[in-house]
This record gives structure tokens, C-alpha cells and sequence, in this order.
């Protein structure tokens, strides 16, 4: 079973079936014991972490997103990976000679798991790693940064929601002359809202951005780098307003649904609040839209919810309405009216 690392996998089907298996029961004794024996086989740490762990957690977004498992198994599972995750950090013990990185979350990214794979990856390569979980403020992440004068921070965002926040957090770090490597879905197809929002650099994976880390970065004189040229647009009048608006918007939407979708009507607690969660995040994702300036952020966003709702036994009439009830709050604001118009052309039955 043992392999190079970095080379052919050896995390088999039937491994990842079983670790899989052991996830899905909430069997963090088993899983920890897998992983053990992996390592006590030569198995490398980065291949548990990347394939065996990391897979298992793409598998369980997809059977949340296909209704196959609930927000509770998801949640579940998650602390599972993590506890595993840390079954592998205790058993691999390599020393700093790279240098100091700090790595958080953005602000409001709850999704803590993949940073904290690349946390193992980064202290596995040699680099000493302050991780400081999910969801850090960008106050508190300065704070520490000028506590401890890191080499250079590593920013995960894993939905565009996030983008503002983000972008808030790569300013005040360039500020403090320290170089910014991103990473995660959030920052769009190949990365191209970091360098948008200031980022020096931007890694697909964890084992990408271990590669990036050890060869031509971090950069120096970070202050002197220019920034990027159309930095200055970000956030115009309609992103303000959709963001001071978002729960007026949300409420209309709320008020209105059941005259135009009569089915909204008979909805128990449940399903409305469900409902009011969904209109929240047609506003957010139009409103990250509207910060970058791209449209695709939010018809891709459609594009899942789509799928998602169609699992769930919602037709897509349903987020029709949503769109347009959101749309016709928004009239003098052409660049979301024109996002939101793509979006209910994009609906299947169009």
C-alpha cells in the first residue's frame, strides 16, 4: 500500500468506501482508528488528508445537495473529518523551517474544515502554521497579525457571499505589508476575483498552494506592489443599497409570495422560515454579484439552487417568483434588475 507522496494515490475504493462508511455513522472511534492504521501501514499524511478525508467531505456535499442526508448528518459527519483529521496532526510530528503563516477563514465563512486540511498540509511542508479557524473578523485577524508578524496569511473563502469581507480583510493585510495567498470556490472559476480584491496569489487546492508556498512565495515589499486597477469600483451604489436594504427586501418578498405562488400559503413554520433563508440568499448572492461586478456569480448560484430545490420536491416556479419578487423591488437599479432577468430566463420551462 505504500506509495511516494505526491505520486499514485494509495487510498483505494474500498478504503474510501469504508472511511465513507464510518462517516456516515458518526463513528469517530472508527475513523480515527482507520486513519491510524493508514499511517502505521506508510500510507503518507498528505494523501489521507487530501484524498481519503477531503473526499469523503466532497462526497457528503453531494448527498446533502441530492437530499440524501440532512444539515444534522452533514454537520455530523464534518466533526467526524475533524476528528480524524486531528487523529493524523498528533501522529505526524515535522518541524519548522520554512517560516510562519497565518491562516483563517474570512469573515462569516463558517465552513472550517478545508482551511484546517491546509493547515496540516502547510505544517507538514515545514511551515510553522497559525491557524485560527473559521469565520475570524478582519479586526481580530490584524490584531493578531501585528501580535506575531507572520511571513504571509492564507484567506479561505469557500462561497462568494463572503467576497466583501474577504476583500476587507486582503486591504487591511496589505496594509500591514504582508502578502495574501487565497484559496477556496468563493474566489471564483481559477481564482479570479482574488487578484480582483488585492490577493497576491490564489491556489485551486491545498496541495497547490503547499507547491506555491515552497518555490516563488511569499513576495516581498508587499506595500509596493500596485493594486489592482479596478479596485476602486468595488461596492458601488447598488451593492450599498441591496446590502442596507436585505431585510426589508426580504420581508416584502415574504409578504407578497403567497399571492403569487399560492402554494406559500399552506407553508408550516418550517417551510417559511426555509423560504425566508432562500430569499436571503438570492440577496446575498446578488449582492457579492454586484460587489465584483460579476454576473455569473449569481446565475451560477441559480443555476445549484435550481438542482437543489428540484431534489427537495420545490419546482422551479417557486424560485421564479422568489427572483421576481426580489427584481421588482429593485426597478431603478439596472445592473441587479438585468442579474436578476438573466436568472428567470435561465429556469427551466424558458
Amino acid at each position: 500500500m505504500t506509495t511516494a507522496a505526491g505520486t499514485l494515490t494509495p487510498i483505494t475504493p474500498r478504503i474510501a468506501d469504508a472511511y465513507l462508511h464510518l462517516v456516515a455513522d458518526g463513528d469517530e472511534i472508527g475513523a480515527t482508528e482507520l486513519v491510524s492504521a493508514l499511517l502505521a501501514d506508510g500510507v503518507p499524511a498528505q494523501r489521507i488528508i487530501v484524498d481519503l478525508i477531503g473526499g469523503a467531505q466532497r462526497r457528503v456535499g453531494e448527498l446533502w445537495a441530492a437530499n440524501r442526508w440532512s444539515v444534522a448528518r452533514e454537520h455530523a459527519a464534518t466533526a467526524v473529518g475533524e476528528r480524524a483529521l486531528a487523529a493524523v496532526a498528533a501522529r505526524t510530528t515535522v518541524h519548522a523551517t520554512r517560516g510562519r503563516i497565518a491562516l483563517a477563514c474570512v469573515d462569516g465563512e463558517w465552513h472550517g474544515l478545508p482551511a484546517r486540511m491546509l493547515a496540516e498540509l502547510l505544517r507538514l511542508d515545514g511551515w510553522r502554521v497559525d491557524f485560527l479557524g473559521a469565520s475570524v473578523p478582519g479586526r481580530h485577524l490584524i490584531v493578531h497579525l501585528h501580535q506575531t508578524g507572520p511571513d504571509a496569511v492564507a484567506l479561505s473563502c469557500m462561497l462568494p457571499t463572503r467576497l466583501p469581507r474577504a476583500h476587507a480583510a486582503i486591504t487591511a493585510c496589505r496594509a500591514a505589508g504582508l502578502p495574501v495567498i487565497a484559496g477556496g470556490p468563493g474566489f471564483g472559476p481559477g481564482g479570479r476575483y482574488a487578484e480582483r480584491l488585492g490577493a497576491q496569489a490564489w491556489a485551486a487546492t491545498g496541495e497547490e498552494a503547499v507547491i506555491r508556498l515552497a518555490t516563488d512565495w511569499p513576495p516581498r515589499n508587499v506595500t509596493d506592489l500596485p493594486l489592482p486597477e479596478d479596485e476602486a469600483f468595488l461596492g458601488d451604489e447598488e451593492y450599498t443599497h441591496l446590502a442596507r436594504c436585505r431585510p426589508q427586501l426580504i420581508a416584502t418578498a415574504m409578504a407578497r409570495l403567497a399571492t403569487v405562488y399560492p402554494p406559500a400559503g399552506d407553508y408550516d413554520a418550517a417551510q417559511t422560515e426555509s423560504t425566508s433563508e432562500d430569499m436571503g440568499h438570492i440577496a446575498d448572492f446578488l449582492a457579492a454579484a454586484l460587489y465584483v461586478g460579476e454576473p455569473d456569480i449569481f446565475l451560477d448560484f441559480v443555476t445549484w439552487t435550481t438542482t437543489v430545490l428540484s431534489s427537495r420536491g420545490v419546482p422551479s416556479t417557486a424560485l421564479r417568483q422568489g427572483l421576481i419578487l426580489i427584481r421588482d423591488q429593485l426597478v431603478d437599479f439596472p445592473a441587479a434588475t438585468a442579474m436578476l432577468n438573466a436568472a428567470v430566463r435561465s429556469l427551466p420551462g424558458n
